[in-house]
Parts: C-alpha cells; structure tokens; sequence
C-alpha cells in the first residue's frame, strides 16, 4: 500500500554473473566467427561489455566512442556505397539506347524451367516460392525422378522456414508445379529458363527446339555461366526473345541475377528478365555479351592468381584465410570446391586449353603466350571434384560432406609438383596474397568498363 517512487533503471547496479570473464569471452569468440572481418558486431560486443562493467553514464560515454569510430571507417562508407548499388542496377541501360524508362516488360503467368541439376533445382524453388506456376522438364524419368525427388525437399526446407514467419508454400498442387518429360506442355508457358550443363551443342539443340514449340511472344532464357548468347539465339527464329539468365549456385539462395542481353535481344526482353528478378527478390544486374560475361569473367583472374600462389609455396587453407579474414564469406579453394573443380574443367575442355584438344607439345605451363597453372586440372584427372566427390582443394568427412580439412595428399602433391617444374618454393606474406587476388579483380573490373560490359561501376559491386 505504498506509493511508488520513481526508479531510474541506469540509477541501478548491473548484475554481476559469476562467471562473467568466461560468458563474455565465449560471445567475443562467436561474434568474430560469425562476423569475419566486420567491425560492427565486434564494436556493438565492446559497447554492451562497457554497459555490464561501468556505470551507466561511462558506458554510454564508450558507446559514443566506438559508435564515431564507425561512422568514420571505410566500412560504412563501404556498406552505404553497396546499399545505393543495389538500387542504382535497377536504372539499366544499353549502348544501343535501351533503357527502364522506356521498355515495359510482359507478364509472367507461367514458366519453366530445362534441366534438374543443382541449378534447375534452385531455380525451380525459386519460381515456387515466387508463386509462379512451374513446368519442370528433365530429359528422362530416371532425370526426372531424381530432380523431383531434389526440388521436393528444397521445397520442404523452404515452407518450414516460412512458417515460422506465418506463410505458407503451395508446392504439391500440379496446377503450381508440374513434373515432364514433354515438350509440348511448355507450349503455352510466358518464359523458359534452360538450365543444362555448359555445352554449346546442347544449348542450341534445345533452343532451336523450343523456338518452334513456344508461343510467340515467349522469352527463351538460358542459365549459362559463360557462353556466348549470340550463338545460342542463332539456333532459334526469334533471337530478339533469348536472353541470358545467370543464376548463381545455390540458385535458391543466392541474390544476384545476371541478365545479359545479346545483339539481338529486344528492351522488352530486358524488361521481363528484370521483373522477374525482382519477383524473385534478386537484385537483377543487366550486363553485356562476353566471355564469363561480368562475375565469372572477373572471377577468372582471381582463381587463378590464387592457384599461382599455390605453385609458388602457399597453401589452398592459407590463401582462404587471409581472404575470409579480410571480409569474404568463403575463399577460392572452398568456393571451388562448393561448386565442383569438374564445371571449370569441362569449359577449358571447351576452350582448347587442356585434355585431348590441346596440341601436342604445349608447355605445361602455359596457353596461347600467358602463364597458365594445369593444377585445377590435374585433380579433376585424380576424380578430385570437391565437396561432391569428398576430396578437392580439401578433404571432407564423406562425399557430399561440408567441412573442409587440409589434405596431407594435397599438400604432398604440391611440392611433387613444384620439384617438377623446378619451382623454388618461398613464403608468401598475408598482404602479398590479398593484393594479388584483389587487384586482379580490380583490374579485370576496369577492362569490363572499358568495353563497356557493363554500364557503371555500381553493376560490377
């Protein structure tokens, strides 16, 4: 029955938990795991550690501190620069004049999607979650099933998540998504997104195909990472309607989209790939016509100054962790292995720079004048595909396993290797690594500008 007087909650002690040191020096450890190389959640960890140590207004006074140490780093001004990237791609334009303010895009009732591999697969849940109807088409009933079988779970992962933000997915209703084996029921389908593995020949025998079954009016899209859209659309008798939908693995969580427009491609084409970004909540980035076109172009250069350093003495575990220390979710080794060494491989068979096509009598090290590294392909000769086979730049648990171990193998293999080429290894320091693989990216970025691949800065970021 007493009246209350008024409490000042910062008036109050803070709580001491007796085993304070030890909880705050476990949270530092997951905070810097979680965020490598961000300065934001370490500062904010510093602030609350302020507020359980100090008095209320010196902990504030600290919090102030750290916060103008933020304000002023290069990382805001990083973070700022991105997020206005991203809105300036959608304002896309193209040197023969094209541009959003001018084209319109078509409406996208249905679609569908060629191919159930990795790609397919996301690409598929993408479109579901999108609440597009789909038509996914394999070659066979073994494809089919195992594709099926693949997009059911992703699918199944997906609703769980989004009922817990009270959403639900409708995925096993045939009028949403639909299993073939038949050509003729993408008849009246909007959009087609071919997604088979990268062969020229392939590509063009389904284009061709599908030229003569769609509608007109229906945009032909094909999810290649580096091949040239021109010859793909020549296969067909509307190549104003072919585009280049680059998704990135996985499909279904990755952000960016790259669309690529041929010479041939229509604005409106442009317009409806761009739309469908958006409707699949993916920053879409329209770029032009080249070989790996923007990201994997500029990729190139970087895998490969990474590689050279392995000949020249480091290791695949140490050049990641420079990098992912300097802010990179994942480094070129793991990448490489996530996404498979066999995919690079197959497209420098393609291109004449190893197996069989490759003339007798080509230095080891090198392709048309440039220094090369036959590293990547010779484990892809071992079977050494990456996560899929269990063994690549890492070892993993199992085939198909995550976590990536350094491989005693490999290591042995390298300094074979260098013994063989009569290459002197020699340490190579933190800075030495992240200026080799950063300016080569930087560097492969400026020759797309200047060939006007793309449009500005911004669309490379």
């Amino acid at each position: 029955g007493q009246p209350l007087g008024p409490r000042r909650l910062s008036l109050k002690p803070v709580p001491k938990l007796p085993n304070m040191e030890a909880f705050l020096h476990e949270a530092l450890a997951k905070v810097k795991q979680q965020a490598r190389g961000c300065l934001a959640p370490e500062l904010c960890f510093q602030a609350v550690r302020a507020a359980s140590e100090r008095p209320f207004a010196e902990g504030v006074r600290r919090e102030r501190e750290l916060f103008r140490v933020l304000l002023t780093s290069g990382q805001a001004q990083a973070l700022q620069h991105a997020f206005f990237a991203e809105r300036a791609v959608l304002r896309w334009a193209t040197p023969s004049g094209a541009s959003w303010s001018s084209a319109a895009p078509q409406p996208v009732r249905k679609a569908a999607v060629i191919g159930l591999g990795t790609m397919g697969q996301g690409i598929v849940t993408s479109l579901v979650k999108a609440n597009i109807p789909v038509v996914a088409l394999e070659q066979d009933l073994e494809y089919l099933n195992k594709g099926r079988k693949a997009v059911m779970l992703l699918l199944e992962r997906e609703a769980m998540k989004m009922e817990r933000g009270a959403q639900t997915l409708d995925f096993h209703n045939p009028a949403r998504l639909q299993f073939t084996v038949d050509f003729d029921l993408l008849r009246d389908v909007d959009l087609v997104i071919e997604a088979v593995f990268e062969n020229m020949a392939l590509k063009k025998e389904i284009f061709h195909k599908l030229s003569e079954i769609c509608k007109p009016g229906s945009l032909l899209c094909t999810n290649t990472s580096a091949l040239n859209i021109d010859e793909i659309a020549s296969a067909t008798s509307c190549p104003q309607q072919v585009i280049g939908t680059h998704f990135f693995s996985p499909a279904h969580v990755m952000r960016l989209l790259e669309i690529i427009y041929g010479r041939h491609t229509s604005p409106t084409a442009i317009a409806t790939a761009m739309q469908l970004a958006k409707a699949l909540k993916k920053v879409g980035v329209v770029v032009g016509n080249c070989f790996g076109f923007v990201g994997n172009r500029m990729m190139f250069p970087y895998v490969q100054q990474a590689v050279f350093l392995l000949e020249e003495g480091s290791r695949p575990e140490v050049v990641d962790q420079v990098l992912e220390d300097f802010g990179f979710k994942i480094g070129p080794f793991r990448m490489s292995d996530l996404a498979g060494l066999d995919v690079g491989w197959r497209s420098r068979k393609d291109q004449g720079l190893t197996g069989l096509s490759l003339p007798a009598g080509t230095p080891a090290r090198q392709r048309h004048g440039q220094r090369y590294s036959p590293l990547p392909d010779l484990l892809c000769e071992q079977g050494r595909f990456g996560q899929k086979t269990g063994k690549g730049w890492y070892q993993y648990e199992k085939a198909g396993g995550r976590t990536a171990m350094p491989d005693p193998w490999l290591h042995n293999f390298l300094s074979q290797y260098r013994d063989t080429h009569r290459i002197k290894t020699r340490f190579i320091d933190q800075e030495e690594i992240l200026e080799r693989c950063l300016f080569s990216l930087i560097n492969e970025g400026f020759a797309i500008l200047a060939e006007g691949i793309a449009s500005g800065p911004e669309h490379l970021d």
